[in-house]
């Protein structure tokens, strides 16, 4: 490519496309990816896309997404396309959606709701709003927004 960025294509691993510009980085840490772990990594943040503006990409061999943190990514890149490649061919697409409810992933920001009171009560959250994420606690009726959703996935 004359003006282009050429980033090779991976053997086996996992691909996230469509992260909201500048959220790559939150994604590496749901992952627990620091750097030292021994993973080839392609990271490319702000690059121009038809259909969000802006967007960044993670390429990561050798590493597969377990469902929770596929979740967890549908928090912070409400759009993203995780891509399972196998001997550099996409196996499985999975377009990721935020869900009608979210069970046990997020605290209530409530210090009176009873599921920061017993150990047993799972917090249960229902999607009032995808973009940007906005939910409601199923118990207490406290409203969290996205901005305290991220910092609760990135504390």
């Amino acid at each position: 490519m004359k003006n282009g960025l050429i980033v090779s294509k991976i053997k086996n691993g996992t691909v996230i496309d469509h992260i909201p510009a500048g959220r790559a980085l939150a994604v590496l840490r749901v992952l627990g990816i620091r750097g030292q772990e021994g993973y080839r990594i392609a990271l490319v943040m702000n690059v121009e896309s038809s259909k969000m503006g802006r967007k960044d990409i993670l390429k990561i061999e050798e590493r597969a997404i377990e469902e929770r943190e596929a979740e967890l990514i549908t928090l912070i890149a409400p759009e993203a396309t995780i891509n399972i490649v196998k001997d550099y061919e996409v196996v499985e697409k999975r377009k990721q959606k935020v869900p009608d409810k979210i069970t046990g992933l997020l605290r209530c920001t409530n210090p009176s709701c009873i599921t920061n009171n017993d150990p047993e009560a799972a917090t249960k959250f229902k999607t009032l709003r995808k973009s940007p994420i906005e939910l409601v606690c199923e118990y207490c009726e406290t409203r969290i927004t996205e901005q305290e959703v991220l910092r609760q996935i990135l504390e």
